[in-house]
């Protein structure tokens, strides 16, 4: 399958039980680069089983179940030297959540870390930092299915972390029921996503950065359709949102979403996810945000590695690159 013993680092292996998709990525952290062995993402949609009264759905809970057993058997084969299992958003509001991680913990023979909003925002600067090294003040955005992360920072280091209770999954389903896409809930989605995000934007607001960088599957979405139109070469800015936003208006539901660069499975969290890239770019004067290849499976990796380091080698030499299998 792989020959982890060729480059003479540990294997290290992430999995990400995230409110859209959960995915295990087994990798290597080399003097210079990184080295990706192994993935595996399914949309399980684990946020879309939550009732009105924050409990996961039966049907929900056995989504999750079947691809952690998948993940189990990939981890079984391939062996990684360490591993560290994280939950997020979804897994921080559902009442029975214990319910999930007992089975999740006995599949994998691992435990389950429920992690806070804030290390999920660290976690994440960590793998983009890595990737995408720069001395300048950067902006990272992360917008997953019911949350969405706001971090600054220069170098490695983290300087100001937000975690918002607002996904592209979260908003979609309140906003665009049954698919259904109109100009209406967008802008009812826009103003939803201002009263959540508002009163905490002045720490990301431009004077506080010089480049901005957004990550995870929305802003991955959303640059790989700008590109492949020849609306941008990738880059987020405020006209292609707002081309973008017009296509699905015109679209009317989810299902009638037929755009070069949508894959099927995106499609129902879409409207949701660039309502909150717009609010965000408005309001934070973003004049172009860059898609990053990295999120917080990369960080959890990342992280590992460094922290089996002695504190001075922690730093790269040089400008890492993401070095093929």
């Amino acid at each position: 399958m792989f020959d982890f013993a060729l480059p003479s680092s540990p294997a290290l292996a992430a999995i990400d039980l995230g409110s859209n998709s959960f995915r295990l990525e087994v990798g290597q952290v080399l003097p210079d680069g990184y080295r990706k062995l192994h993935c595996r993402k399914e949309m399980v949609s684990l946020g879309a089983g939550l009732d009105a009264g924050g409990r996961l759905s039966g049907e929900a809970i056995e989504r999750g179940l079947r691809c952690v057993r998948k993940f189990a058997a990939d981890l079984a084969v391939l062996s990684p030297d360490r591993v560290r299992v994280v939950a997020t958003q979804t897994l921080r509001e559902a009442r029975n959540r214990d319910e999930f991680l007992r089975h999740a913990e006995a599949l994998l023979g691992l435990p389950v870390e429920l992690i806070s909003g804030h290390e999920e925002g660290r976690l994440i600067f960590a793998g983009v930092s890595f990737l995408h090294p720069s001395p300048r003040r950067r902006l990272v955005i992360d917008i997953g299915g019911r949350s969405t992360e706001m971090i600054v920072g220069q170098h490695r280091t983290a300087r100001a972390i937000s975690s918002f209770p607002i996904g592209s999954g979260s908003l979609s389903q309140q906003h665009f029921p049954q698919g259904r896409i109109t100009a209406e809930g967008f802008r009812a989605a826009q103003h939803a996503a201002a009263a959540v995000l508002s009163p905490a934007l002045d720490g990301f607001a431009a004077v506080h950065w010089d480049e901005a960088m957004a990550s995870s599957g929305t802003a991955g979405t959303v640059s790989a359709v700008l590109r492949r139109n020849g609306i941008t070469d990738g880059t987020l800015t405020p006209a292609a949102l707002r081309w973008l936003i017009e296509r699905c208006i015109a679209a009317g539901h989810v299902e009638q979403l037929d755009l070069p660069g949508l894959k099927e499975k995106r499609r129902p969290v879409l409207p949701g996810g660039l309502a909150i890239l717009y609010t965000l770019l408005a309001r934070c004067g973003i004049a172009e945000l860059q898609s990053a290849k990295a999120a917080l499976r990369q960080g959890v990796i990342v992280d590992l590695h460094e922290r089996a380091m002695p504190a001075a080698a922690r730093a790269p030499r040089r400008q890492p690159a993401l070095i093929p299998a």
